[in-house]
């Protein structure tokens, strides 16, 4: 069958008691899983949702956000993790150009839905989960499940290529896409995934990112529940947190985001008198991890593997992953492609740029999405020749090892010389008093740009004492260093941990 959530019922009927979630206190076996599921499908079909239909969820990591995601695919519907960092209007866009029939939400959101629910009249119903509803409108969550355990719906009988889900893209360049992900594409993904790191029922995985992203819900969310293994929840991701869970439920694996990985870091204390001997692998990705984090992370976990990775919610993520025994030799690299996927660097005409030149990243797999939901515009410029155009700027060594270098916006041409921004960057994160960086193209009546750096600094440090320029110098061709350094508090992010190098521009009075 290729409708994802069968696997449920697989390990249901093999491995019943096995726990396949812990949200909190909360333990649920497989049978308790698969239970719950259909009782929420049930209230679901009878509210009319069906095939082809789509339902919003609007969560953090909790159980029942699993829950929805397989009682909706259950029904040959479409799920749509909504981002619950955004603001209402940036909902409402989502919601009214996916035509979503249905909502999950919690309390923490409900109050921000009912003031756009009025501009959407095909949101029908709004079922509230973790408290009874105290509005209008609002479905009790606890309530559809109670009514229906112990009543059974088989999961609906779709093809490969039906869609399983909507998720949209961050919105970084413009108004947000909708990305078509099939059935298929989610089981090449997961099954690449097994292939790559050898997954079992033994694993235990931690979800500290949010579910609404590929990054947690992919890699490894969904793939260890495919086979059967274990999903530890944290609500929202807090680093000195997440290093208790690792400890105390003795985790194997992780996805961090760069930002995320820079967090736990800074949490000196609590890496040193945690027991994280349980884990076996942190994998990365969502935007280039700086090599001198990398370097630290290989020094206090030397037996780990880190595995950065390269991909893209187009992609179910996960087109790439580093090799364990290649950490070191290739540092920085983003590894080579999972199974079945193909990995190209093309020159703005498609042909194949030679190894270490830098080109277009194009991409062709199984788990290759197939087009934005109601756009076939963007769905036509997104392919060349059957190739994912990615719009990332990468190269591919003679080994066949892939490095991002930067997206194709963000490269900077400086007096007819390009600067992949990312390289600067490096060069800042080895400053021992840099904490984030980024670096944008600054306008420049010479040059067409010169770099221009944004920079967190530790806690008591100046600038002067930093001398940021001069530390650039004595590693960067002249043309590289910064021009502008300014020292900021935060750097503003996507929910995933890219830079928004879009509100760093817009601060500029730059175009983004």
């Amino acid at each position: 069958m290729d409708n994802f959530s069968a696997i449920v019922d697989f390990h249901a009927d093999r491995t019943p008691d096995m726990v396949a979630v812990v949200d909190g206190d909360r333990e649920l076996t497989y049978r308790e899983l698969l239970h719950r599921v259909e009782a929420l499908a049930i209230a679901l079909q009878d509210s009319g949702v069906g095939q082809g239909d789509i339902v919003a969820i609007l969560l953090t990591n909790r159980v029942e956000f699993l829950e929805t995601l397989f009682a909706v695919n259950r029904l040959g519907a479409a799920f749509l993790p909504l981002n619950f960092r955004l603001a209402p209007d940036e909902w409402r866009y989502i919601l009214e150009h996916s035509g979503a029939q249905a909502i999950v939400s919690e309390s923490a959101f409900a109050d921000q839905v009912d003031t756009i629910v009025d501009a959407l009249p095909d949101l029908r119903h709004r079922i509230l989960a973790g408290a009874e509803p105290t509005a209008t409108g609002w479905a009790s969550y606890d309530a559809l499940v109670a009514a229906h355990v112990g009543e059974h719906v088989p999961p609906a009988d779709v093809p490969a290529d039906h869609l399983q889900r909507l998720m949209y893209t961050s919105g970084t360049t413009s108004r947000p896409k909708g990305v078509c992900i099939s059935h298929g594409n989610t089981m090449a993904k997961n099954l690449g995934l097994i292939v790559q790191f050898g997954w079992n029922a033994e694993q235990v995985t931690a979800v500290a990112g949010p579910l609404y992203h590929v990054g947690a819900l992919d890699m490894g969310g969904l793939t260890t529940l495919h086979v059967g293994g274990r999903l530890v929840l944290q609500r929202r991701f807090e680093a000195a947190g997440l290093i208790g869970l690792l400890d105390r439920h003795r985790v194997t694996t992780v996805w961090l985001a760069p930002a995320m990985v820079n967090s736990v870091l800074q949490c000196t204390d609590e890496l040193a008198n945690a027991d994280l001997g349980s884990l076996e692998l942190i994998m990365s990705g969502g935007e280039k991890m700086p090599e001198a984090r990398l370097a630290q992370v290989l020094d206090l976990f030397p037996g780990l593997w880190f595995a950065d990775a390269y991909g893209l919610t187009e992609t179910v993520s996960s087109d790439t992953f580093l090799p364990c025994a290649a950490m070191h030799r290739k540092l920085g690299s983003v590894g080579k492609p999972l199974p079945h996927n193909r990995v190209r660097v093309v020159d703005d005409d498609g042909n194949d740029v030679p190894a270490d030149a830098l080109g277009e990243i194009v991409i062709r797999g199984p788990k290759v999405f197939g087009g934005y939901w109601r756009d076939p515009d963007a769905t036509a410029a997104a392919f060349r020749d059957g190739w994912f155009r990615t719009g990332d700027v990468g190269r591919l060594d003679a080994d066949g090892f892939l490095y991002v270098e930067d997206r194709k916006k963000d490269m900077i041409v400086s007096g007819g010389e390009n600067i992949a921004t990312p390289e600067v960057e490096r060069v800042l994160y080895e400053h021992p008093d840099v904490i984030e960086a980024a670096v944008i193209g600054h306008p420049d009546p010479r040059w067409g740009e010169v770099p221009h750096a944004f920079v967190v600094l530790r806690s008591g440090t100046t600038p002067e004492d930093a001398k940021l320029a001069e530390f650039c110098s004595d590693r960067l061709a002249k043309f590289k260093v910064p021009r502008y350094i300014d020292v900021v508090e935060v750097l503003p992010r996507t929910a995933s941990g890219k830079v928004l190098k879009r509100d760093l521009r817009r601060a500029l009075g730059v175009a983004p």
